[in-house]
C-alpha cells in the first residue's frame, strides 16, 4: 500500500493539521499519510498533534520552504 498524499500548501495554521486529521480518519490503521505544507508553524503543530493523538511522525523534511511530513496512523486499540 502506498502513501496517501495531502497537499495543503498555502494554507495556514490550523488548517494543515485539521485536514490531515480528517484524511487520517478515512485511512486504515497503520496507513501512511504524506503531507506537504508551507506554513512554518506546521512543524510545531504536527509534532504536537502526533504526541496528542498517538499517530507517529515517521519522517520530516524541508526543501525550498515546503515541509514534508509522513504520518503513520496509530493502530486501533483491541
Amino acid at each position: 500500500m502506498g502513501d496517501t498524499l495531502l497537499d495543503v500548501q498555502g494554507l495556514t495554521c490550523p488548517l494543515p493539521v485539521l485536514k490531515a486529521n480528517k484524511a487520517l480518519r478515512s485511512l486504515p490503521a497503520g496507513a501512511r499519510l504524506t503531507v506537504l505544507a508551507t506554513d512554518p508553524a506546521s512543524v510545531k503543530d504536527f509534532r504536537a498533534y502526533t504526541q496528542e493523538t498517538g499517530h507517529a511522525l515517521v519522517a520530516f523534511s524541508e526543501e525550498k520552504g515546503v515541509y514534508r511530513f509522513t504520518l503513520k496512523k496509530r493502530e486501533e486499540p483491541t
